[in-house]
């Protein structure tokens, strides 16, 4: 089963970031997935197979923002 997840959306990846959140934005879809950290604005791109393996949930959806 796939996970659903949408541009914009707010996600809690499996692994916390290194400054302590643990919630992202998802600001690029393609092949790879380009995740922004809510805490301190880092960008990270990662292939959309790892991310779905690595992505814990959805926090906020895109449709309620």
């Amino acid at each position: 089963m796939d996970k659903e997840f949408h541009l914009y959306d707010i996600v809690e990846m499996k692994k916390q970031h290194p400054c302590g959140t643990n919630r992202w934005k998802i600001i690029r879809m393609g092949m790879d997935i380009r995740i922004k950290c809510e805490g301190c604005e880092h960008s990270v791109i990662i292939p959309r197979r790892e991310f779905a393996r690595k992505m814990k949930k959805v926090l906020v959806s895109a449709e309620e923002l």
